[in-house]
C-alpha cells in the first residue's frame, strides 16, 4: 500500500513540474510574440477555449492571443512591448474584448479572465 502512495505522490510531482515547465513556456513565448503561442496554450489549457467560445464563438485568433495575454496578467505596458504597439492601443484593444465578451466596465478584466 505505500509503494502505490509513494508512486502516486510521484505521478503528482511530475505532472505539477511538468504543469511549471510548461507555463513557463507559455510566458517565454508570450514575452517573444511567437506563433506558437496559441497552440501551446490550446494544448496546455483546452477547457479555457471551450469557456470563451460558449460566450463568443466568433473571435479571431489575433483576439484569442489577447485573452492568452490578458489570462497570463500581463500589464497593458507588458502586452504593448511585447506585440510592439503603443499602450494606448493595448488599452482600446481591452475596450473592444469588454464589448465582445459582455464584461461590464466596472469589473477587473483580470479577475474576470481568472474566473474563466
Amino acid at each position: 500500500m505505500n509503494k502505490n502512495k509513494e508512486t502516486l505522490q510521484d505521478f503528482k510531482a511530475e505532472n505539477y513540474n511538468a504543469k511549471i515547465l510548461a507555463d513557463e513556456e507559455i510566458i517565454r513565448l508570450a514575452k517573444e510574440n511567437s506563433p506558437r503561442l496559441l497552440s501551446k496554450f490550446k494544448s496546455a489549457y483546452p477547457d479555457f477555449f471551450e469557456k470563451l467560445a460558449t460566450i463568443n464563438a466568433n473571435l479571431q485568433n489575433s483576439e484569442i492571443i489577447f485573452c492568452i495575454y490578458l489570462k497570463l496578467r500581463l500589464s497593458t505596458k507588458e502586452i504593448a512591448i511585447y506585440t510592439f504597439v503603443t499602450p494606448k492601443a493595448i488599452q482600446n484593444r481591452k475596450n473592444r474584448l469588454r464589448k465582445k465578451l459582455g464584461i461590464s466596465s466596472d469589473t477587473d478584466i483580470y479577475k474576470w479572465f481568472d474566473n474563466l
